[in-house]
């Protein structure tokens, strides 16, 4: 009967949800707990996709939930424009001592990583009265117009959508996997810094060719590529971005949506390459599931904006910010970054493993990321489509995985409260699901 139900919902949703929005599966999802997805046809699925890195608390986790359902009885929608509410300046609290860097006090809460981007985007032209954008090749900063315009991840967030946002450049980013496939060396440190140097001689001939920094307001990039492909940016070359916005008075601005709130072991990515980001962007994470977003920057750039220049209706909405407030006192008190430390350990250990494996090693291109935020890529020996067959074979086994970028890859962004017993359990499934997809 329940089975019954959820077909009839699924095909219910196929015929009237729009197509442009993809789904890995047909299901119905009736429960989430902690690491857990529950189908409504009674199935049971371990979860290493947190909504693309949204749950990373686990699903409803019930201090969370609490904060919420009591803020709910409280109020739900106290409109920004109207005055302050209580979350949103508890959540400010919780956020400063947390901060890559102290210059980074003064914020603005949104819905989503979309218009966070956009809001930084704002912010950068306005205070530097400059107008080009730099990004990233691979780089994902949402799917609005003005943040298709700045993705370079695939083709499909921008294709058809034209005429898309002017002042867009778009530099390389130091893929140090095809760095070194391209230069037929093994990858080593010596390698990862001539990756970053090239990279950045890159950026500064763009300055030189095409974007003058007279002209350039801001270079805009994720410390880990999410959808280009869990690549993560070396010290060496964050710290030479640094450097060169310092010199040509460009702002830095750091797009952690996706590796923010403790996803790669630290609070924030950036912390790791101890460099200043002139804007923090920030979302996902933030509240577990709640629609929240925002952007750090100094109360400097911030005030040069006229009042009612930024924000929105729903902006800062006051349950949300409530959740955030519970995340942030679970991240303190529950040892959250101890545990990514481990199972991050326990993760990059157990694919690792795999590579040592006579049929399948070979297929194993690259594992890399930082904490709870890895990716492996494979070889270009691996079969055609290798990374959505294991996806499938994944699922079919009980676990729920997603692919990433135009290259053959696999990201893995189980919740950050994930158990040892649960992690090793997601290893041994996507072992038993790359030999299946391997001998498919």
């Amino acid at each position: 009967m329940a089975a019954k139900q959820a077909a009839t919902l699924a095909a219910f949703g196929t015929q009237h949800i729009g197509r442009g929005v993809a789904r890995s599966t047909e299901h119905v999802w009736a429960a989430g707990q902690g690491s857990w997805m529950h189908s409504m046809d009674g199935k049971k699925y371990l979860d290493f996709t947190c909504g693309i890195g949204v749950t990373n608390l686990g699903h409803c986790h019930p201090k969370v939930t609490k904060a919420a359902q009591e803020q709910c009885a409280k109020i739900v929608h106290a409109q920004i424009n109207i005055g302050y509410h209580n979350p949103a300046i508890t959540l400010v609290e919780k956020l400063l001592p947390v901060m890559p860097d102290k210059s980074l006090d003064t914020f603005l809460f949104v819905n989503s990583g979309s218009e966070a981007v956009e809001s930084a985007v704002k912010l950068a032209r306005h205070a530097t009265k400059k107008q080009n954008i730099i990004v990233m090749q691979g780089g994902f900063h949402g799917r609005t117009l003005a943040t298709a315009s700045m993705t370079r991840s695939k083709t499909i967030y921008s294709a058809g959508f034209g005429p898309l946002l002017s002042g867009v450049f778009a530099t390389p980013f130091p893929y140090e996997y095809h760095y070194a496939l391209a230069h037929g060396k093994p990858q080593s440190s010596s390698l990862s810094d001539a990756c970053a140097d090239d990279a950045l001689a890159a950026l500064r001939l763009l300055l030189k060719q095409q974007s003058a920094p007279a002209d350039t307001a801001a270079i805009v990039l994720e410390p880990v590529l999410g959808e280009g492909g869990y690549v993560p940016a070396s010290a060496r070359y964050l710290r030479g971005l640094r450097d060169i916005c310092d010199e040509h008075g460009i702002l830095l601005i750091i797009d952690e949506v996706q590796s923010g709130f403790g996803r790669t072991g630290t609070y924030f990515a950036i912390e790791q390459a101890n460099v200043r980001p002139d804007i923090l962007i920030m979302a996902k994470g933030i509240a577990n599931g709640f629609p929240l977003a925002g952007i750090a920057s100094r109360k400097e750039l911030m005030d040069r904006q006229t009042p009612g220049s930024m924000g929105g209706t729903y902006s800062g909405n006051a349950v949300s910010c409530a959740a955030a407030v519970a995340c942030a006192d679970v991240m303190q008190t529950e040892g959250i970054l101890d545990n990514v430390k481990a199972r991050g350990e326990q993760l990059r250990s157990g694919l690792s493993a795999l590579q040592s494996h006579a049929k399948v090693g070979p297929l194993i291109g690259d594992i890399r990321g930082l904490g709870l935020m890895l990716g492996l890529e494979f070889s270009r020996s691996a079969p055609a489509s290798i990374a959505t067959k294991v996806q499938k074979a994944a699922h079919d086994r009980g676990l729920l995985l997603l692919t990433t970028s135009v290259f053959e890859t696999m990201r893995f962004i189980p919740p950050l409260t994930i158990s040892e017993a649960e992690m090793k359990q997601g290893v041994e499934i996507f072992g038993e699901s790359l030999k299946a997809a391997a001998s498919s």
